[in-house]
């Protein structure tokens, strides 16, 4: 297999171990790095070789990129994998990498940049004519100059950080009253987040779908698009259920956002795996901005065209052309993936953490769990609360969504909150099953959740995991409340 013969995998957890298991079947050795936090993890005992990067937090060990630099050419690897989080996406890395002489699955530290910033990746697109949202598309320097712009485009518009992810330095201004208070919120959670406090506005689009499409581009100028997935059902602005196909895109639809996405990776010469977002709505799409990663979806994409996403990445980073066009892409039946997290929907969806007392994951055809824990690990908190992706793949949505309440009903995680009972609340809501959703679906429906929980459900579900895990010899009282050892001793 061309010139990578040896992969550090610059990550953790199940994003580390997804692609060391592609590297093992493409005989590619792997060498993980690894934290106190992290030394007894799956990934860790799964690789050829293992190097310690530092202690638990995250800024001494995972994002310490002179030391991982070091030990990839200490280890003689020929190619660093960044999963995604972490250095995924910041161009120095990259840039530090190339100059060391070896090779960054990924794409050049020049489009990671661009594309980095909402702002000049707008200006970059817009030169391609892709549809923008309505708004400013340059810094605010001048306060009247943006309230002009507001009142043009009209209430309610979005404030956002040009540096921004994960819904930091964004505020939505429902009035102009608000206008100027909430600007210099947003300017000042930015800088405290990012270093740069530079933000824009756009008009808020109030019942948006989020869809994105995935593209692969070579380094010969090839660019395919591998259809969408619709990544509506969030809170906070992170996904939390994620499907493909959508089910409100027409065929015609489709192929151009698709090819609006190709447009957007041509516009900064882009190579390897990227997702161009869109936001959705009245049948307009509009640019949203640019990953210039592998995305924590990327399995249903690869289950309804049967192509896995990180061996694509190391046959691109490896300077091979794609072995297919645009014309031999189908789409085959429906995956919906839904995000297991240590976090409590009742609460906020406030993380969690503790020991994994019980851990069994379901299995089954067209049902795939890509995680990286087990009986008696800790979910720390030092790193993202995700624990495993569960995804499922059917011949169509309706068997998908059926497929997927099957999968969470089999799959248990005692010691731990998750979301899997907001997910499996989501999967059979009306509105989500005759697709009639978008991004606010978490905050109209989250107290119809919590109302649907009585305390004989509860109480339910504490007896029968008290009874499985005595059962399993597994329980450890000291984990459970005095009121569970009673229901136990009863």
């Amino acid at each position: 297999m061309g010139d990578i013969k040896k992969v550090l995998v610059a990550n953790r957890g199940e994003i580390a171990l997804r692609v060391m298991k592609t590297c093992y079947r493409m005989n590619i050795k792997t060498v993980a790095i690894f934290s106190d936090a992290d030394q007894k993890a799956p990934f860790v005992k799964y690789a050829d070789e293992k190097i310690y990067i530092g202690p638990s937090p995250s800024n001494k060990s995972y994002l310490n990129q002179d030391l991982i630099i070091k030990s990839a050419i200490d280890y003689e690897v020929d190619a660093i994998h960044p999963g995604y989080g972490f250095l995924s996406e910041n161009f120095e890395f990259a840039q530090k990498v190339v100059d060391a002489g070896l090779i960054f699955i990924g794409p050049s530290p020049f489009a990671i940049q661009v594309m980095g910033d909402k702002l000049s990746a707008k200006k970059t697109v817009s030169k391609f004519k892709i549809p923008l949202v309505p708004g400013l598309d340059e810094e605010i320097t001048d306060l009247d100059l943006a309230m002009n712009t507001a009142e043009n485009i009209g209430f309610p518009i979005l404030i956002k950080a040009s540096a921004g992810g994960g819904g930091k330095g964004m505020r939505i201004v429902h009035h102009k009253k608000e206008f100027k208070q909430q600007m210099e919120r947003a300017v000042s959670e930015a800088e405290k987040s990012f270093g740069n406090g530079a933000v824009f506005i756009e008009k808020y689009l109030e019942k948006p779908r989020h869809i994105e499409i995935q593209i692969l581009a070579d380094q010969h100028g090839n660019v395919v698009y591998l259809f969408e997935r619709d990544c509506s059902v969030q809170r906070r602005h992170q996904k939390v259920i994620e499907e493909a196909p959508s089910s409100v895109l027409s065929e015609k639809l489709r192929k151009e956002m698709g090819e609006a996405a190709c447009k957007v990776a041509k516009s900064c010469n882009y190579h390897g795996a990227g997702t161009v977002e869109f936001i959705f709505q009245d049948e307009q799409f509009y640019f949203l901005e640019m990953n210039t990663r592998l995305q924590v979806e990327h399995p249903v994409t690869e289950m309804i065209t049967g192509l896995d996403l990180v061996e694509q990445q190391i046959i691109i980073a490896n300077n091979q052309r794609l072995n297919f066009s645009q014309s031999d892409l189908k789409i085959n039946g429906h995956s919906i993936e839904v995000r297991v997290c240590a976090e409590d929907p009742f609460n906020n969806f406030l993380p969690d953490t503790g020991i994994i007392e019980l851990y069994e994951i379901p299995h089954g055809n067209g049902v795939r769990v890509d995680d990286c824990t087990y009986q008696g690990a800790e979910v720390s908190i030092y790193y993202d609360p995700m624990i495993s992706k569960l995804i499922v793949h059917a011949n169509n949505r309706v068997e998908a969504i059926q497929k997927m309440i099957n999968a969470i009903n089999n799959y248990t995680i005692y010691g731990v909150k998750t979301t899997l009972p907001f997910c499996k609340f989501a999967l059979n809501h009306p509105d989500f099953r005759n697709g009639n959703f978008d991004t606010r679906f978490v905050n109209l429906f989250i107290e119809d959740f919590k109302n649907s929980f009585s305390s004989d459900l509860v109480m339910d579900a504490g007896l029968a995991a008290i009874f499985k895990l005595e059962k399993l010899d597994a329980i450890n009282v000291s984990y459970l409340p005095s009121e569970t050892n009673n229901w136990k001793n009863s």
